[in-house]
Parts: structure tokens; C-alpha cells; sequence
């Protein structure tokens, strides 16, 4: 049974990430539109907005209420809780996955405020935000899999030089997108 419920317990942790993925994407897009001249503005918004309300309610909420179960099964059938204490590696990773709810509870905050008119973060920040997910998904699975043979100074280096190429590229991307709004304006297009 122990094998079915970790089963169960990956495959929802693929669901809830999918939402946490795209979640900040949709964020970005309903923030995009809105330089977007009226109708196509609210046109937009109105779109993202039922897309946004049915991705999180539908999918990303149920699936990390179920992730959170299976979770919490998965270590009591598997016997993890008897010999808690012996497994370093599992506190770290749960220290993460308690970060990554908080970083759901964020995105949940920017869903509200957002579906209420709110915008209070350009597309850029919400971009940023947006690889947050990446940084935790990667973490976690590194200490999942390589659990007791991880340095953590070598797995804390490499959390840290991955961040620092992933925020280099989304630099590099806005720098790309500059020189192309530019461009576009130069060009009269």
C-alpha cells in the first residue's frame, strides 16, 4: 500500500507544481494587458481572469490539500516518523516544502488582489516570482534523491549558482525584450 499512496503523493505533487507554474505566468499576462487599449484590456482580464479562478481553484489548490495528504501518509506508512530523527536530509526538505506553502499562500494573495483590479507588481517582478517554484522543485528533489550522500555545502553551492543563472537569463530576457520594444517603437510598428 506504502508504494500506491507514494504514487499518489508524486503524481499530486506534479499537479499542484503545473499550477504553480502557470499560475505566475497568467499573473504576468493579466498585468501585460493591461497597457492593452479598451475593449481588448477588459476583454483580456476577463479571460485571465476566468483562466486564473479555475486553474488555481480546480487544480493547484486541490492538488497541494492532496499533496499535503499523501505527504503526511507517505511518512507515517513508510515508517519515516518512528526513526524521524535520524533523517537530516527529510528536515531540510521539509523546511522547504513549508517555504514552498507559504510561497502558494503568496500566490493565492496575488490572485486576490489581482481578480480585485489590484496590480501591484510589474511583469517583471511577477517574472521573477514566477522561477521561485523552479528553486524549490529543484531542492527538494535533489534532497528526496540524493538524501544522506548530499553535501549540503555542494547542494547549498549549486541551489545558489543555479539562482544566480536563472536570474542572469531573466536579466538577459528583459534586456531582449527592451531592445525590442524599442525597435518595434523606432520602426513605428
Amino acid at each position: 500500500m506504502y508504494l500506491y499512496i507514494k504514487a499518489l503523493h508524486i503524481i499530486f505533487i506534479v499537479t499542484w507544481f503545473a499550477g504553480l507554474f502557470y499560475m505566475p505566468r497568467l499573473m504576468i499576462y493579466n498585468t501585460e494587458a493591461g497597457q492593452q487599449p479598451e475593449p481588448a484590456r477588459g476583454i483580456l482580464r476577463s479571460q485571465f481572469g476566468i483562466m486564473m479562478k479555475r486553474l488555481w481553484f480546480g487544480i493547484t489548490w486541490p492538488s497541494a490539500v492532496l499533496t499535503l495528504i499523501m505527504g503526511g501518509w507517505t511518512l507515517w506508512s513508510g515508517g519515516w516518523l518512528n526513526n524521524f530523527g535520524q533523517h537530516s536530509w527529510l528536515h531540510i526538505k521539509l523546511t522547504f516544502v513549508i517555504f514552498l506553502y507559504a510561497y502558494h499562500y503568496s500566490l493565492h494573495v496575488l490572485l486576490r488582489q489581482q481578480l480585485a483590479g489590484t496590480f501591484r507588481y510589474s511583469s517583471q517582478q511577477l517574472r521573477i516570482w514566477n522561477e521561485v517554484a523552479t528553486i524549490f522543485l529543484i531542492a527538494i528533489v535533489m534532497l528526496v534523491t540524493v538524501k544522506q550522500n548530499m553535501s549540503v555545502v555542494w547542494g547549498l553551492t549549486g541551489l545558489v549558482l543555479f539562482v544566480v543563472v536563472l536570474m542572469s537569463a531573466i536579466r538577459i530576457y528583459r534586456l531582449i525584450r527592451q531592445k525590442a520594444e524599442r525597435n518595434r517603437l523606432r520602426d513605428g510598428i
